[in-house]
């Protein structure tokens, strides 16, 4: 056999710099696969399952033969063809949503021209960075502890990142920092502000007002993307989707994959002014959006199965409800951070039954927790603010009560193995699990 050729390819020189030095977007599964035995209270998905009528045995209610319009009828047969790359149908079924739910009567409605529908929020984050942003030249402001997938997306656009972090045990906006920042751009090279309500990690609704200050900004030239992706996990007209016909500069992300319990068939949009609408529609690839996940978008959408998906919604918020009276009853749990408003919890670990936030122990729980009891939450310590912290997703009953039960027993266990460490051990312990890629 010949011996391996020779080349002059060299893959360090050949890959654009910022690729090499990457950091990918990393999720508790990346550590702890499913093995069909697991609770998985990690990635903030719908617990309850997809937010569609189904019948006892769990197949689809309903046919193309049904009457009433609401079946559900993925064409395999028409899987030879290339789907519909405008989406029409689909994007008049998201503007009737969020226009029932419209704060105002007098906001003009939504319509299919000022929607881009994509590949989840994902493709719609990146579009916007490629779309407004030179590599190596312009950057984004975003407000951390933040969703991961806007610094990813701005390395691998070569796009730097400007941080004003969020305040306050509740996590808002500092409004007074970004309005300097933004009027310090002199050179105008800050062309987007990633803004996220509820936020994720911290599942705090973004006061409306301080949205509208960013907007309204008397010299900044630039685009506030609101990322809307628990927003139906919030009080019923919290989301500020309607008033992208109002602000030119405003594009509001939403998702199918939370609670419509739809992570599966990657459905996500963006509500924005027509002008920037018809960018990110010139920019996509030609059939983005395949036919099966639109025919079930289109689907879910219908009464019948936003009935279904509104009652799930309900059931998470009554398990939501559940844990924030019990897990403080449990010895070693410390302070919620953030808000209320979605489909996970932000929660201390603490170093003791009356102890400190400690990430050490916040490590150790989630480590415990998923290699000896098949229970998956998500370690957050690493963030700003969030010294000590679990991300912890709401589950169903069942899987709530087991949670409980399980975090009480891991919590007991580490602190009685603590009794004999030194406080020397301990401090090794706590900057080893402060250096955890989060």
């Amino acid at each position: 056999m010949a011996g391996k050729r020779s080349s002059a390819f060299n893959l360090e020189t050949c890959a654009r710099p910022n690729i090499l030095a990457l950091e990918p977007y990393r999720c508790a599964r990346d550590d702890y696969k499913d093995d069909g035995t697991n609770i998985l209270l990690d990635a903030n998905e719908n617990a309850y399952g997809p937010g569609l009528a189904l019948t006892e045995d769990e197949n689809l209610e309903g046919s193309r033969k049904e009457e009433d319009g609401e079946g559900i009828d993925v064409d395999l047969l028409g899987l030879n063809r290339y789907p519909d790359p405008h989406q029409i149908p689909l994007k008049q079924l998201l503007c009737n949503l969020r226009n029932r739910s419209s704060p105002s009567p007098s906001t003009t409605p939504l319509t299919p021209s000022n929607l881009f529908v994509g590949v989840g929020s994902d493709e719609a984050i990146d579009a916007l960075l490629r779309c407004f942003c030179r590599p190596g030249h312009d950057r984004i402001l975003v407000c951390p502890p933040t969703y991961g997938m806007y610094s990813v997306s701005a390395s691998v656009n070569d796009i730097s990142l400007v941080k004003v972090p969020l305040i306050g045990e509740d996590f808002q906006v500092d409004i007074d920092g970004i309005m300097k920042a933004l009027s310090e751009d002199k050179d105008g090279r800050i062309k987007l502000v990633y803004l996220c309500s509820p936020g994720n990690p911290t599942g705090a609704l973004l006061k409306k007002e301080d949205v509208e200050r960013v907007l309204g900004h008397e010299t900044w030239n630039g685009i506030v993307v609101l990322d809307e992706a628990y927003i139906d996990f919030a009080p019923e007209g919290s989301s500020q989707a309607p008033f992208v016909t109002r602000y030119p500069n405003l594009v509001v992300l939403q998702t199918m994959s939370k609670a419509f319990g739809l992570a599966g068939i990657r459905l996500g949009a963006a509500f924005t002014d027509p002008k920037i609408a018809r960018l990110l529609n010139a920019m996509k690839a030609p059939y983005n959006i395949p036919n099966p996940t639109s025919q079930i978008a289109c689907a879910a959408l219908q009464p019948k199965h936003l009935a279904a998906m509104r009652a799930n919604v309900e059931l998470i918020i009554q398990q939501r409800d559940r844990m924030v009276a019990e897990l403080p009853k449990i010895p070693g749990v410390g302070k919620f951070k953030g808000g209320f408003e979605s489909n996970f919890l932000l929660v201390e670990m603490l170093d003791g039954p009356n102890g400190k936030p400690c990430n050490e122990v916040a490590l150790r729980v989630y480590e415990s927790l998923a290699e000896e009891k098949g229970v998956v939450v998500r370690f957050r310590g690493k963030e700003h603010g969030c010294l000590g912290c679990l991300r912890i997703t709401v589950g169903t009953e069942t899987e709530v009560t087991r949670f409980l039960e399980e975090l009480k027993a891991v919590l007991e266990g580490i602190f009685k193995s603590n009794e004999h460490r030194s406080p020397r051990e301990e401090e090794r312990l706590e900057e080893e699990a402060s250096g955890v890629v989060a």
